[in-house]
């Protein structure tokens, strides 16, 4: 069943439109060029949503001249004071992302509802541990998962008595088997609600990566997440680049190239680990969907280098350069990274 769609600043979420990219902003939000910078950055990066902190009344005017700056949709992040959803719908948020458990009583929730009914705006519940329902907190008899799952419909279900659907809905877990099996339950449960998929707290660069990697994947092979973001203790762009990565690697966007490289082996004879860095770190300024090949010695090479829109097969200090199936050449090995990147802008 395809999910309802819902609309964050002109980029559709759900609803059968492609899988959208979201990340945060690190930056102080009263610290408003700063923030405008990185969100050109994430922007380059290939980000089409950005969630920004309200933590204090004190943020507000800064996040209205966010808004009003930025160009990319902005949403509004806030936990516990309700005031500031109702104040940052009117500051030109394009969504709202609430925990309705830690916001307080259902009145509070209710008006935050009806102001961003008001602004015509979205509103994304996000449910984590630390933001259960009151009623499941406690509860010995029931997984982590199931607890999550139980307090999102419950606060789906209140939006959708108050006549309130465009909802994105988030259950996050910092470990991947219990994100897996909250989002596939929350997919059987509630197929008509968008999902925003991530694991939440995921860990530095590195680890976040990975964990990431096979919980989003996992879910996006079912055919489970309408947007997703990346959470790294990391630089925000890293988070942009991995989920494109992931998405890319299901088959299902891709905005950069695509690098097939081969492990390295005794017949090697180039410093193939070098060379494909090298490339790797390259293609991050082209944003065109093509296979690149930095294949090291006869084994593979030649194979998997046709196959690619560009590549090159290495032997004894040289490679054949191919492109779309043909040899264009050979290229002394000082001169691979040029050429490839040469002939990528051909293409």
């Amino acid at each position: 069943m395809v999910t309802r769609q819902v609309s964050v600043g002109g980029v559709p979420i759900g609803g059968g439109a492609p899988v959208a990219v979201q990340s945060m902003l690190s930056m102080p939000t009263e610290d408003v060029e700063g923030s405008l910078r990185q969100i050109r950055a994430l922007a380059e990066a290939g980000c089409e949503i950005i969630r920004v902190a309200i933590p204090s009344v004190s943020t507000l005017e800064a996040f209205g001249r966010i808004c009003e700056s930025s160009e990319l949709p902005v949403v509004a992040d806030i936990h516990f004071d309700h005031r500031l959803a109702i104040e940052a719908a009117s500051l030109g948020a394009a969504k709202l992302r609430i925990n309705p458990g830690n916001i307080g009583s259902w009145d509070r929730v209710d008006a935050i509802i009806d102001a961003a009914g008001t602004a015509g705006i979205p509103i994304r519940i996000g449910v984590n541990a630390g933001s259960l329902s009151l009623q499941y907190v406690e509860r010995t008899d029931m997984r982590q998962a199931e607890k999550l799952v139980a307090s999102a419909c419950e606060f789906v279900e209140h939006f959708e008595t108050r006549g309130f659907r465009d909802v994105v809905l988030s259950a996050k877990a910092h470990d991947v088997l219990t994100t897996v099996e909250t989002y596939r339950m929350l997919a059987r449960e509630m197929p008509q609600v968008p999902l925003h998929i991530g694991v939440t707290e995921a860990g530095t660069a590195f680890q976040g990566s990975v964990k990431s990697a096979v919980a989003l994947g996992a879910l996006l092979l079912d055919g489970i997440g309408d947007t997703l973001r990346v959470s790294l203790t990391a630089d925000p762009v890293e988070e942009v680049r991995v989920a494109w990565e992931i998405l890319a690697a299901c088959n299902l966007r891709r905005r950069f190239p695509e690098l097939i490289s081969c492990p390295t082996c005794g017949r090697c004879q180039v410093d193939l680990i070098r060379i494909a860095t090298e490339v790797e770190q390259r293609l991050k300024e082209v944003q065109k969907p093509l296979s690149v090949a930095v294949m090291g010695c006869v084994v593979n090479g030649p194979g998997e280098a046709r196959h690619a829109d560009v590549g090159v097969a290495f032997g004894a200090g040289k490679a054949a350069l191919f492109s779309k199936g043909e040899i264009l050449g050979t290229v002394d090995e000082s001169q691979v990274v040029e050429a490839l990147l040469s002939e990528i802008t051909r293409l």
